[in-house]
């Protein structure tokens, strides 16, 4: 049996396989640009996040219906469960879809139908976090935030994700403070690409309760000592560094230090179809590439329940987090 684990760091687009590509496009009628899956698997070799982010936005075509969605979250959520996930916390991009003409309803009411039958089918609770486009307007972020209003029961938070550089967490600040008045919680992508100050900004000027990567937070120890004072999690996705280049080869990933200084570092999948890995892969590759010992493994584990938005279920939190602490290493 595999470590328990929350994945908090997931975009639903992200866990779309080959395989189901071609099944959907074939379904919807979409022509995909390669000749078969071996082929489109030679195209998951990026330079960086952008020539990741056009292939991604590209093989979102072949998701037109509610059924496609339901799909795609239920084959992430048995990659998941196989893999030890028992909570997930799944991004999704509606501008991506409504920007193709796909009804904000068609894809949250064909991710909550995934959703709904988590726990059931695979065993895993699951909070929907909708994420804005940062390279998108700030009026288009609050267009979409609006929209969604019919659906926000089943929304627990937003996010900020997309193409960093060049685009502040400042630039959304009305609608960040706009989903907060609505209850909403709130996270954003910081430090991926951008610098350590996109952090600060995100804390500061958006109020996150968590920051999605802020791998670049090492650069500045005084960001440091005030993320390990206020204990604000942090959602790192080590393969997905490698893969987008951020780092060269995952040996050299901070992950280690993080720990040692204290940092509440949690190790999720990011967009694992493209990255070549869910989040017990990743388990597995950090643990490998740099030396975890079992007790640090357990601490990542831990972090991830507490980091994660189960505070209207604080008996589930703790039910995980003594699964993590009497989980048997040797049992594996």
């Amino acid at each position: 049996m595999p470590l328990p684990k929350a994945e908090l760091h997931l975009h639903i687009e992200g866990t779309l396989e080959p395989e189901l590509a071609f099944a959907l496009a074939a379904r919807n009628g979409v022509t995909l640009p390669y000749a078969d899956t071996e082929e489109l698997r030679k195209a998951y070799l990026f330079s960086d996040l952008q020539s990741f982010l056009d292939l991604y936005y590209e093989l979102m075509a072949v998701l037109h219906r509610a059924e496609d969605f339901t799909e795609l979250a239920d084959a992430y959520l048995a990659r998941a469960a196989a893999q030890g996930v028992r909570h997930a916390e799944i991004f999704f991009d509606p501008q991506a879809h409504t920007a193709r003409g796909i009804p904000i309803g068609t894809v949250i009411e064909g991710l909550a139908r995934a959703l709904d039958g988590a726990e059931e089918r695979h065993g895993v609770s699951t909070r929907l976090i909708m994420c804005f486009l940062r390279d998108e307007s700030a009026e288009s972020a609050l267009a979409t935030l609006e929209a969604a209003r019919p659906y926000l029961h089943r929304i627990t938070g937003v996010g900020l994700d997309s193409a960093e550089v060049g685009h502040p967490p400042s630039k959304f600040r009305e609608v960040f403070a706009a989903a907060e008045a609505l209850g909403l919680r709130k996270v954003a992508h910081a430090g991926e690409e951008g610098p350590p100050a996109y952090i600060r900004e995100a804390l500061d000027v958006l109020g996150v309760e968590r920051i999605d990567h802020g791998l670049r937070c090492m650069e500045d120890p005084e960001l440091v000592a005030r993320l390990v004072r206020e204990r604000v999690p942090l959602t790192l996705c080590p393969l997905s560094n490698v893969r987008l280049r951020a780092i060269d080869v995952l040996e050299d990933h901070p992950l280690a230090s993080m720990l040692d200084a204290g940092l509440m570092a949690t190790v999720n999948s990011d967009d694992p179809a493209y990255f070549g890995g869910y989040v017990g892969d990743t388990f597995d590759a950090v643990r490998g590439a740099l030396g975890l010992e079992r007790e640090q493994l357990r601490t990542l584990a831990r972090n991830s329940f507490e980091a994660s938005f189960l505070d209207d279920d604080e008996a589930r939190r703790a039910r995980y987090v003594a699964e993590v602490e009497a989980y048997d290493f040797d049992a594996e």
